[in-house]
């Protein structure tokens, strides 16, 4: 179909369903640890600004939290489906790893995500309290399970190669495989940056409206503190990920600096732009600084980082690619780290909540979380290539044959379904972020008597309320 193969249909398939799901997951866990630490600070200083803003955000997070869960169950579905090959051979790995999943973080959140959101005025507050916590522990230990699993694939220790089957024979050293910490400290990192400029961008679209109140003001600030400390980190996770991926997966490297080959002893450049081309095995174009990218890759002046033309061409990753999302990707976290120094000096004069063009900038930059987690993301797994578990396995031969045309069917369907049914929860997400938070929205109230709202039935519900175009949308006038 399209001049496509049915593996191309099925890579192509998995990465749509995957960039539509990793969105939700990224926002569920910044949330919710948002959520805990709002309501945290509520029960601490008792002042109503917190509590109205974790009923603003709570709204929010159930629409967010619900289209993960559907958009995740098609993940699984998946590697039955279209990668039935790779199941087969590595699923005495993978499979346990999901199922840990299923059985601590999904029951974690299970049980205590009816209570965090219909339960505010019928459990205590050290209960709800307790009920935010552990939902926001649940979202890190699905993180965990997640992330080991697919550090598996491109570090994988800890098993034996049986009849042709991947066998685990030690557990440990199966999840804390050598790209697991970085990994999962740097998409956690990920998430709390893209949730902080979500609810950043958030805050900036309703000052630029006037509406200038002190929640919306507490949103921009909370948002902005978090860009200003994480991001640098987030920076400093990213170099000890580059240098364990130099250990580990040289010829990701190679592909993702679009470098071919070596000179002598000199040491290695940095490619800062250029056009990797496959087919004459150069970078056009090339803009450079030389020594920086031996630097930077191998913290010395001495070494040389591996070339493209040090690996078959077969064993290949597609350079054109991952050199411009690797790039887009390191785009963003410096325009983060600026965000957050910028919004430091504008502190100090008294200009954070006012300056027009800053505002701006943090309103434009809402969506460069998301966009940084999925050109990592990108990065990561078509550098992989040809690899499905690295050294073990080709992409190639983990598919389940299916025709071009049943995948070019199947794709087209979920792409017509996701824009469907997912723009319309993105569509909801936002107008719920229009309407602003509300005075005294979490103030006790009673419920569930005659023509009194009763207590939602499902968890999409718990955003349904206030939406009425007449409705006043924000804290206006508060003091």
């Amino acid at each position: 179909m399209f001049g496509l193969e049915a593996l191309d249909l099925a890579r192509i398939q998995f990465a749509f369903t995957i960039s539509f799901h990793i969105v939700f997951p990224a926002i569920t866990i910044g949330l919710a640890s948002y959520l805990a630490v709002l309501e945290g600070l509520w029960l601490k200083t008792g002042n109503t600004l917190y509590r109205d803003l974790y009923h603003f955000w709570s709204k929010i997070f159930a629409v967010n939290f619900g289209m993960g869960v559907v958009s995740g169950l098609v993940m699984a579905y998946q590697f039955g489906t279209n990668w039935s090959a790779f199941s087969d051979f590595a699923g005495a790995v993978t499979g346990p790893l999901l199922t840990y999943e299923v059985l601590t973080a999904f029951f974690l959140e299970a049980g205590f995500l009816g209570v965090m959101l219909f339960g505010w005025n019928r459990v205590g507050p050290g209960l709800h309290f307790f009920s935010t916590v552990m939902v926001a522990i649940g979202t890190l230990i699905s993180t965990f399970w997640i992330l080991a699993s697919n550090s598996w694939m491109h570090t994988p220790q800890g098993f034996e190669i049986v009849d042709g089957r991947v066998i685990p024979v030690d557990w440990f050293a199966v999840v804390f495989n050598p790209s697991f910490p970085y990994r999962l400290a740097h998409m956690a990192t990920a998430a709390f940056l893209a949730t902080a400029f979500f609810v950043g961008a958030s805050a900036a679209w309703h000052l630029l409206r006037g509406r200038d109140n002190p929640a919306i003001r507490k949103m921009l600030s909370m948002a902005l503190w978090m860009a200003l400390l994480v991001a640098p980190i987030q920076a400093f996770i990213g170099d000890l990920h580059g240098l364990n991926t130099l250990k580990y997966q040289p010829a990701k490297i190679a592909a993702i600096e679009g470098h071919w080959e070596n000179v002598g002893d000199e040491p290695t450049p940095l490619i800062l732009f250029g056009w990797p081309d496959m087919q004459r095995e150069e970078t056009r174009f090339k803009v450079e600084i030389p020594a920086l990218g031996s630097l930077i890759l191998t913290h010395s002046l001495d070494k040389q980082v591996p070339a493209l033309k040090d690996f078959p061409p077969e064993d290949r990753a597609n350079s054109t690619i991952v050199f411009w999302t690797f790039r887009v990707m390191v785009a963003m976290g410096l325009m983060m780290i600026f965000v957050g120094l910028w919004s430091t000096w504008l502190r100090r004069g008294d200009r954070l909540y006012t300056y027009r063009p800053f505002l701006h900038l943090v309103l434009w930059m809402g969506p460069s979380g998301i966009i940084a987690i999925l050109a990592g993301w990108y990065t990561t797994e078509i550098g992989r290539q040809p690899w499905i578990i690295h050294g073990l396995m080709r992409t190639a031969d983990a598919s389940s044959g299916h025709s071009a045309t049943q995948l070019g069917i199947t794709l087209a369907l979920f792409v017509v379904v996701y824009f469907a049914l997912f723009g319309a929860g993105i569509g909801y997400m936002l107008r719920l972020v229009r309407k602003g938070p509300k005075i005294d929205e979490g103030k006790e109230t009673s419920q569930g008597g005659p023509g009194q709202a009763r207590t939602p039935a499902r968890p999409l519900s718990a955003a349904e309320e206030g939406l009425d175009d007449g409705e006043t949308d924000t804290l206006e006038g508060r003091n």
